[in-house]
């Protein structure tokens, strides 16, 4: 097979065309037949929208094929596991985000028979908890947008692309294992595939039952709340479950999301090693769809190819702090994504259609553990402490209610509370609540994003229009710590602790949480036995 780069092809073309440019770029050889790796949307001239493509090709005689930089042998993504050796005991995966899953597909598909522990419910009662936050303002702290089955990714767009590096092609097995999942085959070859809340719900389902069909067992309202730890020398050597019950293990996957609080709580107190990190701070932003789409493909909008367009802004401001927007999600909703009582946190979601009316972003600003209140006291949870003080004045600024504080745009950059919604509908539920969200942040915050906005309307004119509106606040960008781990994947202090994804401070979204998941299955493959008595 010979891989072809960089064909480039109007938007409008037709099956014949893309066919004829295959030929012509490997002629004289003989095309017997290709398929489509990549396809990608190059919109940078919005009267001449392009696709370019990335082809795998089979021809009669590939030293027929002419020398050309665009033309190369095709690389064998397929995965390749480690070889596995043999544990005195099943290993134990805590968390069934995307990590987790694929932790522990990895381990089922060895032959390893992980324990999976899961504090939340099955992903179809989750569903329901979520949806009475949403409806009628009753959070189920255990059951949530964080916690349950499928983890935060679940209510989301189900974005899966990364700009992680990712030589042994895991990303790959990755989408491969949701196609056979029951994902839309299309997510192999589109640049930035997505799936949608509604699919995902069904895929995580479909590999939960991969996983007990290959020995796996799943354990749902299973919060770990202890760890059973040796001293000399120092290994995990098992768990302790809110029931009292012990679980023995030499192998504990840590996949626990980026909001298991009371457990990085956990971890401090069980003196495993972990260092602050840095993580972002802001608001969500909506806009007519149809404003996105137009700044973005002209004339071109609504062409079913392109779908809902999505954006990537960033503003370095005056006064030091980058401002970019995160976790874009065209045609979708914002969403109450509060874990705890007493709080208010944004996060975003999209359907597999992007349908919806508004488009809306996290607007967010980076932060260091130099920014943390208090930092300078020795706690390693400070950064998780500025989290749970922001999102308790939202709560406050919402009017105590689980509605979200919100803002015009317009009267966001007038500093001035707002009192009145225009074109724009907020889409958070159970609500919003107008004011000014200046309260809710920190000055350097608010003053960065008020220079950013107006200067990411020159990159897509209408971004500071008045009436969109600013929905506060997001903090779960990511984890405010990480749990460092060493080059055989485990903690830096504590082996037979293998931390990965989101919870520490590994990964940023579905893709790159399921990569991690894997990084950490094969850990613990060539860890074997291999942990000392």
């Amino acid at each position: 097979m010979l891989r072809l780069t960089e064909i480039i092809l109007p938007l409008d073309h037709d099956d014949a065309a893309l066919a004829a440019a295959v030929a012509a770029r490997l002629a004289p050889a003989i095309v017997q037949h290709f398929t489509v790796f990549r396809r990608a949307i190059d919109a940078r001239r919005k009267a001449a929208i392009r696709l370019t493509y990335t082809i795998d090709a089979s021809v009669a005689d590939e030293t027929a094929a002419p020398t050309h930089a665009h033309i190369r042998p095709t690389p064998d993504t397929s995965y390749q596991p480690p070889p596995a050796k043999m544990a005195r005991s099943r290993p134990i995966v805590i968390g069934t985000g995307p990590c987790g899953i694929f932790a522990a597909l990895i381990l089922a598909q060895a032959g390893l028979r992980p324990i999976i522990l899961e504090r939340g419910k099955l992903v179809r009662e989750r569903t329901k908890d979520t949806w009475a936050l949403w409806r009628r303002g009753i959070l189920t702290p255990e059951s949530n947008v964080q916690f349950g089955e499928g983890g935060a990714g679940t209510f989301s767009d189900g974005k899966l692309y990364s700009q992680i590096s990712d030589p042994n092609h895991l990303g790959r097995k990755v989408l491969t294992e949701f196609v056979a999942a029951g994902a839309p085959p299309e997510i192999l070859y589109v640049a930035h595939p997505h799936i949608g809340t509604f699919r995902l719900v069904g895929m995580v389902e479909t590999m939960r039952a991969t996983i007990e069909r290959l020995g796996g067992e799943y354990r749902f309202g299973a919060k770990v709340t202890g760890l059973l730890i040796d001293q000399h020398p120092r290994r995990a050597r098992g768990v302790v479950l809110e029931s009292g019950e012990t679980l023995s293990a030499d192998h504990i996957i840590l996949a626990i999301g980026h909001s298991a609080r009371d457990t990085f709580e956990l971890l401090r107190d069980s003196a495993v090693h972990l260092d602050p990190k840095p993580f972002s701070i802001g608001f969500r932003i909506e806009h007519p769809q149809s404003l996105i789409d137009h700044a973005r493909y002209g004339s071109f909008a609504g062409n079913p190819i392109l779908g809902a367009a999505d954006y990537k802004l960033v503003h370095h401001a005056n006064n030091g702090r980058s401002v970019y927007s995160f976790c874009m999600f065209p045609g979708g909703t914002v969403v109450a994504a509060t874990s705890e009582p007493g709080r208010v946190v944004t996060n975003g979601m999209s359907q597999y259609s992007r349908n919806e009316r508004n488009a809306n972003a996290g607007i967010v600003v980076g932060i260091t553990p130099a920014d943390y209140p208090n930092a300078d006291g020795g706690d390693i949870l400070a950064g998780m402490a500025f989290q749970r003080s922001l999102e308790s004045q939202a709560y406050i600024a919402g009017g105590s209610t689980y509605h979200a504080p919100g803002q015009l745009v317009g009267d966001f950059l007038a500093n001035r509370a707002s009192t009145t919604l225009g074109d724009v509908t907020p889409s958070y539920k159970p609500g919003v609540h107008l004011t000014n969200l200046a309260a809710c942040l920190p000055d350097y915050a608010i003053e960065a994003i008020r220079e950013a906005i107006p200067h990411f309307a020159k990159k897509i004119p209408g971004f500071d229009r008045a009436d969109a509106i600013l929905t506060g606040v997001e903090t779960r960008t990511s984890a405010p710590i990480r749990i460092t781990r060493g080059k055989d994947g485990q903690s830096l202090n504590t082996p037979g602790l293998f931390p990965a994804g989101e919870g520490a401070g590994y990964a940023g979204g579905i893709l790159s949480a399921g990569v991690d998941g894997i990084r950490a299955a094969e850990a613990v493959m060539r860890a074997g036995s291999g942990l000392s008595d």
